[in-house]
Order: structure tokens, then C-alpha cells, then sequence
């Protein structure tokens, strides 16, 4: 399958709808909240909060909502008190599910996921059942221009681990601590624009499934990420 078939373009339109670019915006706040708390805001001094800034801008949040996020978080009054988890597990036809969430009540959040995934055919895991499928990784997308050799080349020179024309997009893989060299990179040669440029967690190997099978993955993915707690759902479905 591509990397970009039908449910991937749905997926990326969805999150071009107000509402759903909203919600999206107050899960990364959140995460910048968490970044920045007892720090004086600055992610220059905190890798931490520097990474998730590029999260935000690769998704397109305003300056604005970014500011206003640290200010709150190192604010004197601030009563950010949220608390990181990790779930694990599966969905339909074996598709492994790693599940991370910011919160304030984990029995809430535990409940939610578990509902969640059982209403979907889906089931939790124990710790340490899937995440050893995943690699934390630099991911760089850029909208293919006919010129993947010159995007390799500057890849190449950057030291990225790999560089693949998926059709519609290239995808450049990096190590976590390069990242941000590999993008200014790219920036150097007056690439700014991006798809997607975060660090994230990318399946060492996918699984393919019919268009039917992804839809009802996908269904239950989206049904996921629509939990306020949850931050982000990573997953090596091949879509």
C-alpha cells in the first residue's frame, strides 16, 4: 500500500476542519504546558520544550497559542498538574497501538482508553507489549517536487538515517539529537516548507490490510485521539 492512500488524505483533511485543528491545537498546548512547567520558558535552554514547539509548528499552531501556552505554564500561579502515561495495546488483526496521555485523573483516562479500544475490537496490552516495535525518530516531510535527488543529497550530507520518495511526499528519517540539524539543513537550501517535522515514534515494520480492515484501524484510532487525554496514538499500520 502507499503511504499515502485514501485513509491517510482523509486523516489529513480531517485535521483541517476547525474544530478538529482546535482540538488539536489544546492537546499540544498541553504538552508545551507540561514542557515548559518550572523552566523560565526558554527552549533554547530546553530540548524538551524546543521539540514540541516544532510539534506545534509542523501542525500550524499560531505563534499566539504557542506563547500564550509557556506563559501559562511559568506563570506564578500556574496549576499545571498533569501527569504522563503510556498505554499499550492492540487493535483488530494484530495492529500494534502505543497510546501516550497527558492527565490530571489516570483512573479517567484508563477508563477511557480501555472503553475505547474494547468498543472497537481492540484490546490493552501490558507494558512493554508493543513499544519495542517502535523507534523514536526525526520525521521530515516535504511535498515531492520532481527533484528527489537534490533532497537526498542534502539528507545525505546532514547525516539523516534515510531518505524515501513516497510518491506524493518525501519522507527524511533522522536520530532524535539531529533532528533539528537535518531541518536547518533543509532550511539552509530554501526548503521552509514542511508537511510534518517533529520527533515521533515510527514502527520498525508495517502491516498492510485491505482498504475495509484500515477503515475499521483508522475508526478506531480516530475514536482515540478524540480523548481529550489522549496525546498522541502511534500504530505500524501501512497506510
Amino acid at each position: 500500500m502507499s503511504g499515502h492512500s485514501k485513509w491517510a488524505t482523509i486523516h489529513r483533511k480531517k485535521g483541517l476542519i476547525d474544530a478538529e485543528r482546535g482540538k488539536i491545537f489544546q492537546k499540544i498546548a498541553k504538552e508545551i504546558q507540561v514542557a515548559a512547567k518550572g523552566t523560565n520558558g526558554d527552549p533554547d535552554m530546553n530540548p524538551g520544550l524546543r521539540m514540541v514547539i516544532e510539534k506545534a509548528r509542523s501542525n500550524n499552531m499560531p505563534k499566539d497559542n504557542i506563547q500564550k501556552a509557556i506563559d501559562k505554564a511559568i506563570g506564578n500561579n500556574s496549576d499545571i498538574n498533569f501527569e504522563s502515561i503510556r498505554y499499550e495495546g492492540y487493535a483488530t488483526h494484530g495492529i500494534a497501538l502505543m497510546i501516550d496521555c497527558l492527565t490530571d485523573n489516570k483512573n479517567r483516562t484508563a477508563m477511557l482508553v480501555r472503553s475505547t479500544l474494547t468498543k472497537h475490537g481492540g484490546n490493552l496490552g501490558t507494558d512493554g507489549s508493543v513499544s519495542y516495535m517502535f523507534k523514536r525518530k526525526g520525521v521530515i516531510e516535504i511535498e515531492a517536487n520532481d527533484n528527489f535527488d537534490s533532497i537526498m543529497d542534502i539528507a545525505i550530507n546532514a547525516d539523516s538515517l534515510d531518505c524515501l520518495d513516497e510518491g506524493e511526499s518525501y519522507i527524511i528519517y533522522t536520530e532524535p539529537d539531529n533532528f533539528l540539524n537535518v531541518k536547518k539543513a533543509f532550511e539552509d537550501n530554501g526548503i521552509t516548507e514542511f508537511l510534518k517535522s517533529e520527533v515521533t515514534y515510527v514502527a520498525d515494520n508495517k502491516i498492510a490490510l485491505s482498504d475495509e480492515d484500515t477503515e475499521k484501524v483508522m475508526n478506531l484510532i480516530g475514536a482515540l485521539e478524540d480523548i481529550d487525554d489522549v496525546s498522541d496514538v502511534y500504530h505500524n499500520l501501512d497506510i
